[in-house]
């Protein structure tokens, strides 16, 4: 039977958008959910599983995360994976070789965390005072910032939990080296969960990322890659591969969202895709946050509106100092829909939205 772009899209919002659940089970089955700090009106990954976690309020992941089997780091992109995933990619090979004094100061902070348990970074600072060092940016960094970072990255370090937003670091270890073909082949089986039904050229962008989650393993991402390849499911759509899990039914998925408007961040794995977006929902959504306003089309921080298997808009949400949830709307066919379902249903959402974020 051959498909069309209407099964695809269907496909992209159903398995994705699945009856909530625990929050470590909804990271369990998403497999990765992006994180961003910018807060409109909440944080990105706040925003993912409030749609895929049962009774989700804002801030849940960071208040519940000490106590979960679940890890902070660097995927994809930077974001959480349940611990099972993340020590598939590490220990990480250095990218980009320490000098000998910075080898040094990473080492005494490592043997710090581990007398003397997870530590803020100001405390790391301020009992080594290390000073300052040149950014990526050619501005001024502080340098025990830029070890952690290093640190954490190369997995000698992982984050415990958070204090008002800062990272607090333990020292972590690794039982044994995993193998690079079946290691691989779990990641890219992990990109694709997050993200499927993926077109080849964004399937290829996404594992080419994994030279800078497993750098030790740069010179096997091709064969594993091909490997992906034979192993998943694939189809040709309007002229387009397409790939999505090994065993997974494309016509076994119902309309999950009927019924239903989402507004979803641009960091969530539905929208997250712009190429995929752009051939499943025929028009370019924008990330705007860092445009200049004078350039900005949809707004700071747009939310792309799902309803049913269409995203038709989005919406721009704030929340004012009096704590009442502001929005703007913006329609892709010029105008909101006409038909009498669609002010109940955003009226729903918004409500939804305001439960979330625990307004009155």
């Amino acid at each position: 039977m051959a498909h069309t772009l209407q099964d695809l899209r269907r496909h992209a919002v159903a398995r994705t958008l699945f009856p909530p659940t625990t929050l470590v089970a909804a990271i369990e089955r998403l497999g990765f959910v992006q994180a961003d700090p910018i807060r409109a009106p909440a944080r990105a990954q706040d925003l993912i599983l409030r749609h895929r976690v049962r009774g989700y309020h804002a801030g849940d992941l960071e208040r519940r995360y000490a106590r979960l089997p679940i890890e902070e780091d660097f995927f994809v992109n930077y974001g959480f994976l349940p611990r099972a995933v993340q020590v598939l990619m590490h220990p990480r090979a250095a990218r980009t070789p320490l000098t000998a004094a910075d080898r040094r100061r990473a080492n005494a902070i490592v043997a710090y965390v581990r007398a003397f348990g997870p530590a803020h970074p100001r405390w790391i600072d301020e009992h080594f005072a290390h000073g300052k060092v040149q950014n990526y940016w050619g501005g001024s960094s502080n340098l025990t910032t830029h070890l952690l970072d290093t640190l954490h990255y190369r997995g000698h370090l992982r984050v415990a939990r958070r204090e008002g937003g800062i990272r607090v670091y333990a020292a972590q270890s690794y039982a044994g080296k995993p193998g690079a073909k079946p290691a691989l082949d779990a990641l890219i089986d992990v990109i694709v969960q997050t993200y499927a039904p993926l077109p080849v050229r964004s399937l290829n962008a996404l594992v080419s990322r994994l030279r800078f989650v497993t750098p030790q393993w740069r010179a096997a991402l091709p064969a594993a890659l091909k490997r992906a390849k034979a192993r998943l499911h694939r189809a040709t759509v309007a002229g387009v591969d397409w790939y999505w899990p090994a065993g997974e039914d494309l016509d076994a998925f119902g309309d999950a969202n009927a019924g239903s408007i989402r507004l979803l961040t641009p960091f969530d794995p539905i929208v997250w895709d712009r190429l995929r977006f752009e051939l499943l929902w025929g028009w370019a959504y924008r990330f705007e946050a860092y445009t200049p306003p004078a350039k900005r089309k949809l707004g700071y921080y747009a939310l792309p509106m799902l309803r049913g298997d269409q995203v038709i808009g989005w919406g721009n949400l704030s929340v004012t100092p009096a704590n009442r949830l502001t929005a703007r709307f913006g329609y892709v066919a010029g105008h909101a829909p006409q038909d009498a379902r669609f002010k109940p249903q955003l009226a729903d959402e918004m409500d939804r939205v305001r439960r979330f974020l625990s307004l009155a």
